[in-house]
């Protein structure tokens, strides 16, 4: 059977279940580890979403990620290399019924990492936009219940379009 697509309204204890799985990762990666963030859609108060807890380490070193996987799998993690990201370092936790995603990028990545966090930073300011998103992410699940490729295919052009509008929003706010 295919996964179902599943768009729930945010909920707060998304919250402590990043911040409880953010310690696990910091233990893991130990002195690499330079920061971590919560992104995706469940990082943003308010914002309809899967419920798939999104996380954003940032590493002195990525080719060093790659001899922690045992203790990513010790935790439930399957370790899933770059997975189309040059860079990356992709880890998912959950099967079929994905709970959370891990993705891992070199500081050097200002390019990966600052997109992931302008589109955070930008949804929290811009409740228009927020809601606007939520809107078309309810209407693609219910669209396409069991078709997780039809609901990201739905979701690339605005998805595409806010990124640039992230990303022009949160470079103008550094400029001042």
């Amino acid at each position: 059977m295919a996964q179902y697509v599943e768009v729930v309204a945010y909920r707060p204890e998304w919250r402590a279940v990043y911040e409880k799985e953010r310690e696990r990762i910091a233990a893991i990666l130990g002195r690499n580890l330079l920061e971590i963030h919560h992104i995706g859609s469940t990082s943003v108060p308010g914002l309809w979403a899967k419920p798939i807890i999104d996380i954003m380490p940032v590493v002195e070193r990525i080719g060093g990620v790659d001899r922690y996987n045992h203790g990513f799998e010790t935790i439930g993690y399957e370790c899933m290399g770059e997975f189309g990201i040059p860079g990356r370092r992709y880890f998912r936790k959950g099967g079929e019924k994905r709970t959370h995603q891990i993705h891992i990028f070199e500081r050097g990545n200002r390019r990966d990492i600052i997109r992931h966090l302008a589109v955070r930073d930008y949804l929290r300011a811009h409740s228009d936009e927020q809601a606007a998103y939520g809107a078309l992410k309810r209407e693609l699940a219910e669209r396409y219940p069991y078709d997780i490729a039809a609901y990201c295919d739905g979701k690339e052009a605005f998805v595409q379009a806010l990124e640039q509008r992230a990303l022009d929003w949160y470079h103008a706010c550094r400029a001042v």
